[in-house]
């Protein structure tokens, strides 16, 4: 995979979180692994079709995905990763995705679209559509995310 590829999705991320409340959005890591991860916590799965196919991963702990979700929600509290919190993630998945796509046009990457997401919670084996993916660890305001891309 062309690690050129994350750009568009580097500025997307750092681009929308700001919009959404984070003020502090610091990349830890970049690295290049195979198809295959073990995830524990939450994992945000969104496709992207078009003239570039794969997903794009989004996970963290199930605390930091709360503690997300109430950083997006202005504080407030949230106890549990219910529908509210899932819904608050699922859509900064969809809303970095879709700015994503409008980066990739900038670089006459067009004709591009998202998946709705999907959102898996617990522990379990992902394996993506790619031989190799890029993991980006990120910390946003002190909450540890980590954005796996799978695309070609």
């Amino acid at each position: 995979m062309d690690v050129n590829i994350i750009n568009p999705i580097l500025s997307a991320f750092t681009e929308i979180l700001p919009q959404i409340g984070f003020q502090q959005i610091e990349k830890k890591k970049i690295a290049l692994v195979g198809s295959t991860f073990d995830y524990d916590g939450i994992l945000l799965n969104i496709a992207m079709i078009g003239s570039i196919k794969g997903v794009i991963l989004i996970g963290m702990s199930i605390d930091d995905a709360k503690s997300f979700a109430s950083k997006m929600m202005m504080g407030m509290e949230v106890a549990e990763f219910d529908k509210l919190a899932q819904s608050a993630i699922s859509e900064m998945g969809n809303m970095v995705c879709a700015n994503a796509c409008t980066q990739f046009s900038k670089i006459d990457v067009g004709g591009l679209d998202i998946s709705p997401p999907t959102l898996m919670m617990g522990q379990g084996q992902a394996t993506l559509p790619v031989p190799q993916a890029i993991i980006i660890d990120f910390t946003c305001d002190n909450i540890d995310v980590k954005i796996y891309v799978g695309l070609a």
